[in-house]
């Protein structure tokens, strides 16, 4: 232990002799681009013999001759800081970087300027020299000479690490390791007649497909010991494109990737049935932008519970097995007494945050237990910051990802020295949506780790959260101050939550008057969720265009249900029907509703009781409204939808009604119609009582006047019948009239 946390600098320099050959020279040094793109193994066993592997590029105006390419082993590191620091070195330092490794060579005849040739140098652990168990840096150099510089001189340098340990740990650091399946919002809240779930893009099949994201995510997993952090949204998603759907609406075509949705959740239902599994709340709300900006909007918590109910339900339904939900995960584990308040509203007790949020300020000299009492019962699991960042960065380059995965396993062994006689707990939470490439990078340092497995043990998130926690490390949670305005700068704003709070009212006035809620109410629940998500972080404009998308598609629904604009009304009389329709353009029924006519002038028209409603999907219906006129003129009336907890629906629809009385020409017409018909009928009456007091004039044989038979007693030339005269039914009015005639409309008594 003395070697690791001596001074390592003055071992180095006697270790160097200062050659002319080996001078530092910042600009000779990085005439060749030295990239090492590969050792192994990566933590070395004293009989194993080590490989390192790259590329030298020659970036000079000069060619590189009688050059070759060597290995040389630094002194052991002191701490984590030191292996910092080294990291960041540039060109070479004879004194740090130590010699060349004797007797292991790689000769390089020729590098034209701009050529570039791979290299590989193979050399036994045993003849590295190496001491007590630490971290040392490996560097390999290429030295040669220019036209410049006609001798010897190194040429370029890069450096990467080499965990050593003789043997296991006495105290084994326990480490977690969070892999989170999460991706972006796919789902939108449209459906077409049959409920066909409606997808923004198809850019997540991409991401299920062989070499996708995800499908690399859950194949490098199956046997690495990590914890499963799942967003619950992304299983709906993809549950839902296991079945017919659509994309970019509902007139859109239908998707084509049923088959690698299903294969991804079946080796997701695989890899969960032997994994812990944490589910975050439905969509991943953003956690921090909630405690900033959505405090002040009210009930903009009200969300999270029901988030976290559905998350469970998600899980357990789709792959099978129950999640825990008592673990909050705000971006990047920054935290602030107002995040915890809020992350932990909704039940969830653990609070995952990182060492450069919750920093250490009580000198310890060893990194300690990730769990953190932190009063009211919950805990912040506090992940090593430098192995969460381990691999963020291009891992699609070889370089990038060797040198990472060798520096993640250097920090594990650094962490395990620093008190080799302490048991601890570590847990490492890596970005949100790793790549595919960054993906491989985590799975060889976690693969390479369990190989050797002699400084560190794998342990799930539920067991770290429970550990022992350190008495001396902080648990002081930091203000609301504290949080980094980079982190602020890209939080959801108050507007955003109280769009969802004006979706989520015009949501409820709108389901109450379904017949059947279940088939629309689901579909916009999650999509209200969805829009806190924290996938919209930094992304203002994207976030504003999926709640005006969520909110847009509810008005167009809920004017579908609407009142069919009248005609204005002549009414002739004290009393008539006056027929509104509702039109109802939606696939289900409406119901629960009421309709109410309201006069601008009750003293002069009396408009009748309301009524309830009830119209079918599809169809239109008119109700009849009995009114009653006191007076002549004209009189507004305005019709309007309510809910049954009274409140207005769509807009209200206004027309006129002109109350006439009984005019004295028509009286006269009537009168003078009436006359006639009696004049009429007295002269009929006189005919027949002439007819019937003349004496008949007989002819021969008994026949009358006209040739025709006369009967016993029957002193008429008829049956004693009249005639029926059909009646003209009386004209309808309009009681049932629904269309929209543009010109007056006149209702009778």
């Amino acid at each position: 232990m003395a070697l690791v946390t001596g001074t390592p600098l003055l071992a180095g320099l006697l270790l160097a002799p200062q050659a002319p050959s080996a001078q530092a020279d910042p600009s000779g040094s990085r005439a060749v681009d030295v990239t090492i793109e590969s050792m192994t193994p990566s933590a070395p066993t004293k009989t194993d013999t080590v490989t390192v592997s790259g590329t030298l590029t020659n970036d000079g105006s000069s060619t590189v001759t009688e050059a070759h390419v060597g290995l040389h082993r630094g002194s052991s590191l002191s701490g984590r800081s030191s292996l910092d620091a080294a990291s960041q070195r540039g060109g070479y330092v004879p004194g740090v970087d130590g010699p060349e490794v004797k007797g292991h060579k790689e000769k390089v005849d020729r590098l034209d300027p701009g050529a570039s040739r791979p290299f590989s140098l193979s050399v036994p652990v045993k003849d590295l020299d190496l001491g007590d168990d630490g971290v040392y840096q490996i560097g390999v150099s290429v030295s040669g000479r220019t036209q410049a510089a006609p001798y010897d001189r190194v040429l370029g340098i890069d450096r990467t690490f080499l965990p050593w340990q003789d043997g296991d740990a006495s105290k084994k650091t326990q480490l977690t390791y969070l892999w989170p399946l999460i991706s972006s919002t796919q789902l939108t809240a449209e459906t077409d007649a049959a409920q066909t779930p409606v997808f923004r893009n198809d850019r997540l099949a991409a991401e299920l497909a062989p070499g996708g994201r995800l499908q690399q995510m859950v194949a490098l997993a199956k046997n690495l010991p990590v914890t499963f952090v799942i967003d619950p949204d992304l299983l709906a998603s993809v549950d839902a494109m296991t079945r017919t759907y659509k994309v970019g609406g509902p007139d859109g075509p239908s998707g084509e990737n049923q088959a690698v949705a299903k294969q991804w959740l079946n080796d997701l239902q695989k890899a969960a049935s032997t994994h812990e599994v944490v589910a975050l709340p439905f969509a991943d709300p953003d956690l921090a932008s909630l405690a900033h900006h959505g405090k002040s909007v009210p009930s903009a918590l009200s969300h999270l519970g029901p988030a976290t109910d559905l998350a469970a339900k998600t899980v357990d339904t789709v792959l099978g097995v129950t999640p825990r939900t008592d673990f909050a995960w705000p971006v990047d584990g920054a935290i602030d007494s107002s995040i915890v308040d809020v992350a932990t509203s909704a039940g969830a007790h653990n609070v995952i945050t990182r060492s450069d949020s919750l920093r250490e300020t009580g000198g310890l000299p060893y990194t300690p237990t990730a769990a953190r009492p932190i009063g009211g019962g919950n805990t912040a699991v506090v992940a090593d910051a430098r192995l969460s960042r381990a691999f963020e960065g291009d891992m699609s380059k070889a370089d990038n990802a060797s040198r990472a995965v060798q520096q993640f396993l250097a920090q594990t062994q650094m962490i395990n020295l620093q008190a080799p006689d302490r048991q601890r707990s570590i847990v490492v939470a890596p970005q949100r949506t790793p790549s595919a490439a960054q993906a491989h990078a985590m799975a060889t340092a976690l693969r390479d780790l369990e190989d050797s497995g002699r400084w560190t043990q794998p342990l799930d998130l539920g067991d770290a959260a429970d550990a022992k926690p350190d008495p001396a490390a902080t648990r002081v949670v930091p203000s609301t101050g504290a949080y980094p305005g980079s982190l602020r700068r890209e939080e959801l704003p108050t507007e955003a939550f109280r769009k969802v709070q004006e979706t989520q009212a015009a949501l409820d006035d709108y389901q109450v008057i379904l017949a059947q809620p279940e088939r629309v109410v689901p579909a916009f629940s999650t999509a209200l969720m969805r829009e806190t998500s924290t996938e919209w972080r930094g992304d203002a404009t994207g976030a504003r265009a999926f709640s005006n998308s969520v909110r847009s598609y509810l008005d167009s629904l809920t004017k579908k249900v609407h009142l069919i604009q009248k005609s204005d009304a002549t009414l002739s009389g004290r009393s008539a029907t006056i027929p509104v329709t509702v039109q109802n353009n939606l696939i289900q029924g409406v119901e629960g509703m009421t309709l109410r006519l309201t006069s601008s002038q009750p003293n002069r028209l009396d408009v009748g009781a309301s009524q309830q409603i009830k119209v079918d999907g599809g169809h239109s219906q008119s109700f009849k409204f009995d009114t009653t006129a006191n007076a002549n003129g004209r009189a507004w009336v305005t019709a309007q939808l309510y809910t049954a907890d009274g409140k207005p629906y769509g807009e209200p629809m206004t027309f006129q009604v002109n109350v006439t009385e009984i005019t004295a020409t028509v009286m006269l017409v009537i009168a003078g119609g009436v006359l006639l018909l009696v004049l009429a009928g007295v002269r009929i009456y006189l005919q027949r009582k002439r007819m019937a007091g003349a004496p008949a004039e007989e002819g021969p044989d008994g026949e009358g006047p006209d040739g025709e038979e006369g009967t016993d007693g029957d002193t008429g030339g008829t049956d004693g019948n009249e005639p029926e005269q059909p009646s003209d039914p009386a004209p309808d009015t309009g009681s049932g009239n629904t269309d929209q005639s543009g010109s007056g409309e006149k209702v009778d008594r």
